[in-house]
């Protein structure tokens, strides 16, 4: 079973950087991909990043290039997001995800087997 714990949300104002983990358990694929995805209140849930474990290969959404980074602590099985030059509109609830056999596009939400329980993001104007 496997299970994704993150953390590291919080409140900050705008133009600030922060930085949310998500640490996978019981993950035992050759090949799998993390991802972060967001929901806003009243919003539908959208796809953030992604990275695949075994090459490496990152995927950002076009609102977020060039302000986050996702990056892996593969020695502590961990994925990170590190958002810089924070906005308002980046306010919400950010979820890890694990696609363990991912032959799907990276911001297709059904192809993603596990979800973790979320870390609000909050960013001040």
């Amino acid at each position: 079973q496997v299970q994704l714990v993150e953390s590291g949300g919080g409140l900050v104002q705008s133009g600030s950087s922060l930085r949310v983990s998500c640490v996978a358990s019981g993950v035992i694929y050759a090949n799998y991909r993390m991802a972060w995805f967001r929901q806003a209140p009243g919003k539908e849930r959208e796809f953030v990043a992604s990275v695949t474990w075994r090459n490496n290969k990152k995927v950002y959404a076009d609102s977020v290039k060039d302000r986050f980074t996702i990056y892996r602590d593969a020695a502590e099985n961990t994925v990170l997001l590190q958002m810089n030059n924070l906005k308002p509109e980046d306010t919400a609830v950010y979820y890890c995800a694990t696609d363990v056999n991912p032959d799907s596009p990276p911001g297709a939400m059904a192809a993603y087997d596990y979800w973790g329980q979320g870390t609000q993001v909050t960013v001040s104007s």
